[in-house]
């Protein structure tokens, strides 16, 4: 099986992006190509076309391959859940729930058999595969419970790639380090190394790279520049990051942080709407005046609202939509916008009864069965008529109360989401909402004119097609700083 791996000395040093970047580049040279990776731990999901959870970025990176998601592309999926345990998926279904000493126990071997017959499966199809590590290769005390790193690369024979984060400090050291903690084995496959978000100049740099190269004996195969534009993040770790204020923004839009929050991959389009800043905030008072509220996924939907409860948030967001605010809530927020919320089996931790929101005549139950799938429905608020398309992740099922009264269905499946009668609380439970530009800017429109501004043309692409011109922009960007030769076989 032709392979090559990427690996980082750290978590959060960019491995997703230079796995996407190389898929792009190496499927507009015509290779077939796929990303890989065996083990993910992200709350970011996407749901494919046989209704198979993987972790987002993998999403990304197939569809920079241009080719369509498969559950082999990441076959193992943990969902953290905030007490210690995380959700198991296994090539796409749940599989359990359970700590991490209780995890290995459990599913080390089945996991390393469904990474196994994912690599089959995917070599039956692609004639190479682009796999992505996770977190550091190197924690010596993980590394006999590998799943995801060099264990990977040694059972592909795969010429292997460290990326490195410069903008952090200590590049070099992580470089030296990372490759001293390998066994030989694992050292000899790493053929390699990459520096990633430089800024400044090379010149400066080049006297480090000769040491380090020197020192190691294995190349430094690319220097890549700080890139500025956005990229679809894997983890709530970046949600922390200082982001830019947009200056040509005229709509503001507040995204609830919530401890446990999941999917926050659907507002990617509203951030590269020109006219729009998003600000991801602190689910605690004072919420502010922004133009909209959005509540976004949550792996353990109850826990968070427990936390909206304790902060006052609850009562800040009720204050909020009867002074005219506009509030969305996307799944988890949806459900946490009704009264009732009833988890009568424990399923995200405690069993009980808990008051929600309010802004909405809604209850929901946790449920065991979990619904994930992908949906094609027809729009009815903020305009009828849209072709929609988007996936549900969710193991709550909700329904209207008897005394529902002032709530419309927002989409010819009632059971996927409503907004009330004012236009001021919408809630849905498909994910990639946004994703869907008429919608979007038929959406926005509404704020737009609350503040009295020009309405935005809806006659616009989806998403998709700005993530095409995103997805060849960071090829374009990385492919002249980064040399794939020594991890290439002969086509």
């Amino acid at each position: 099986m032709k392979a090559m791996m990427v690996v980082g000395t750290t978590s959060h040093a960019g491995k997703s992006l230079i796995t996407t970047a190389i898929c792009r580049i190496l499927s507009r040279r015509g290779w077939r190509v796929a990303p890989f990776k065996g083990q993910n731990m992200a709350l970011n999901a996407y749901v494919t076309n046989t209704g198979g959870e993987i972790g987002h970025a993998q999403a990304v990176q197939a569809w920079a391959a241009g080719i369509l998601p498969t559950v082999e592309m990441n076959p193992i999926l943990l969902k953290p859940q905030g007490d210690m345990t995380s959700q198991v998926i296994i090539k796409g279904k749940a599989a359990g729930r359970v700590g991490a000493s209780e995890y290995y126990e459990q599913f080390f071997e089945p996991g390393w058999q469904a990474i196994e017959d994912s690599l089959n499966r995917l070599a039956e199809d692609y004639d190479m595969l682009v796999c992505e590590g996770a977190g550091s290769p190197a924690e010596i005390n993980l590394k006999h419970r590998d799943l995801t790193n060099m264990r990977v690369a040694k059972r592909l024979d795969a010429p292997t790639m460290l990326v490195v984060d410069i903008d952090r400090g200590g590049a070099f050291a992580h470089v030296v380090g990372t490759l001293e903690l390998l066994d030989a084995d694992e050292r000899a496959l790493i053929r390699g190394v990459v520096i990633n978000k430089f800024r400044g100049q090379r010149s400066i740099l080049q006297p480090g790279i000769d040491w380090l190269q020197e020192r190691t004996g294995i190349p430094v195969v690319g220097v890549i520049p700080w890139l500025d534009q956005a990229f679809p993040a894997e983890d709530s770790l970046s949600l922390m990051d200082t982001r830019s204020p947009n200056p040509t923004s005229e709509i503001n839009i507040a995204v609830l942080r919530l401890p446990r929050i999941s999917n926050f991959t659907d507002f990617d389009p509203l951030e590269a709407e020109p006219s729009v800043s998003i600000k991801y905030i602190s689910p605690k008072p004072p919420l502010g005046h922004p133009d909209a509220l959005i509540i976004p996924g949550s792996k353990t939907t109850i826990p968070d609202l427990i936390v909206l409860h304790k902060t006052g948030m609850v009562e800040e967001i009720q204050n909020y939509v009867a002074a005219g605010g506009t509030v969305l809530g996307i799944c988890g927020g949806y459900q946490m916008l009704g009264k009732i919320l009833a988890d009568p089996e424990g399923i995200e931790g405690q069993e009980g009864r808990y008051k929600g929101i309010g802004l909405l005549p809604l209850k929901t139950v946790i449920a065991g069965q979990k619904i994930a799938r992908q949906r094609t429905v027809t729009s009815n608020y903020p305009q009828e008529g849209l072709p929609i398309t988007g996936y549900e992740i969710h193991q709550g099922r909700s329904r209207l109360m008897e005394e529902a009264m002032g709530v419309d269905a927002l989409f010819d499946d009632a059971n996927l989401g409503v907004v009330d009668e004012s236009r001021s609380v919408w809630g849905t439970y498909l994910h990639g909402i946004f994703d869907n530009g008429p919608w979007r800017r038929a959406w926005l429109n509404r704020l737009r004119q609350q503040r009295g501004l020009k309405s935005l043309p809806t006659g616009v692409a989806n998403y998709r097609e700005q993530r095409e011109a995103m997805l060849d922009s960071l090829a374009d960007a990385v492919e002249p700083h980064l040399t794939l030769t020594p991890f290439l076989p002969n086509k």
